[in-house]
């Protein structure tokens, strides 16, 4: 039972030493403290636009879907159907803000920085290219040249593309 144990334990410590999971962890604590950063901007910006048609206070917009409604002093209802619907709109501007500024600073740029990586990459692939293309047809007019001379000291002409015989006794190397 010991064995178990320790292989149990090895493969958590192998889970936890995995990138994805420092990487998670990290993404974690830094949405956290960036959900404390959007909060502060639709308390201290978006609800005062707001308060300019209304309250400051978007979770006080609400409708009475059953009459009276009564609301004590904690902001629930005591008689009635109350609909919060202030509260939904409150989180639904959170999290357009948080979609904003994640899109904005995070998503857009490292598509952009991607796709100048992929660029630059399939520029120097085709450099690349054009360099493995130029020496082949360095070697081909070499390998031409020296077919021609063959020819040429043989007394008969060999075209390019074509091999002399180099057979024992040809005359011909």
């Amino acid at each position: 039972m010991s064995e178990d144990k320790e292989s149990v334990l090895a493969g958590f410590k192998a889970f936890l030493m995995r990138g994805n999971v420092i990487d998670l962890a990290v993404a974690v604590v830094i949405g956290a403290a960036f959900t404390n950063v959007v909060n502060s901007v639709v308390k201290g910006f978006i609800n005062p636009v707001v308060g300019a048609f209304g309250t400051q206070d978007l979770n006080q917009y609400s409708s009475c879907l059953q009459s009276p409604c009564e609301v004590n002093a904690a902001g629930e209802a005591s008689k009635g159907i109350l609909i919060m619907w202030g509260s939904v709109l409150s989180a639904v501007l959170t999290f357009l803000i948080t979609a904003a500024v994640v899109y904005f600073l995070m998503v857009l740029p490292m598509a952009k920085y991607l796709a100048r990586r992929a660029r630059h990459q399939a520029a120097k692939e085709e450099v690349q290219e054009v360099i493995e293309v130029s020496e082949l047809e360095v070697l081909k007019e070499i390998r031409d040249a020296l077919l021609a001379q063959q020819g040429q000291g043989a007394g008969r002409s060999s075209g390019p593309g074509t091999v002399p015989d180099q057979t024992p006794g040809s005359g011909t190397r």
